[in-house]
């Protein structure tokens, strides 16, 4: 008799395991970049993108734009990655630092993001003196990273690194 209660135990729980188990269902990964845009839309934008960054490695309007689609993707890794792995002519670039840091800024790595936004702002405030066209420092973009750099002055010297992971510190 003891057998029998202790194979219809067994069968009971064996019955509410795989009961649980079809009921939990199967659970996809989510497409590393499927946010923003539809999924084959943004895809092709980015795969066009990766072409041209890998057709021309050294043009930084082509590394910006991987760069900036990647955070338009909620991806600033692989922004960062981008920017990191470019040919040193263009690696400080302002308009490819400008995008860094704000890929930076998404990481949490606020200190960082000040040091690219004031190579900006050091870039551009020598351009004003001697214009060279490789930096494209526009007005935009000095007005951008000034206020950038001065919101981010603020954040290191409260001494919050991710603004993301702490809004109520900053």
């Amino acid at each position: 008799m003891k057998v029998s209660v202790l194979r219809a135990y067994s069968a009971g729980i064996l019955t509410a395991v795989g009961f649980l188990w079809l009921a939990s269902g199967v659970e996809r990964e989510h497409p590393v970049l499927g946010l923003g845009l539809a999924p084959t839309e943004q895809t092709e934008a980015v795969r066009k993108l990766e072409g041209d960054v890998a057709a021309h490695p050294e043009d930084a309007h082509a590394r910006r734009d991987l760069a900036q689609a990647y955070l338009d993707a909620r991806s600033p890794g692989l922004a960062v990655r981008v920017v990191e792995s470019s040919p040193t002519a263009v690696r400080h670039v302002a308009i490819l630092d400008h995008v860094y840091a704000r890929a930076l800024i998404d990481e949490g790595r606020s200190a960082d993001a000040l040091a690219a936004e004031e190579r900006v702002l050091d870039v551009c405030s020598a351009e004003e003196s001697a214009p060279d066209s490789t930096h494209d420092c526009q007005t935009w973009l000095l007005v951008s990273a000034t206020r950038r750099a001065d919101i981010l002055k603020e954040l290191v010297a409260l001494g919050v690194e991710d603004a993301n992971a702490h809004p109520e510190a900053s």
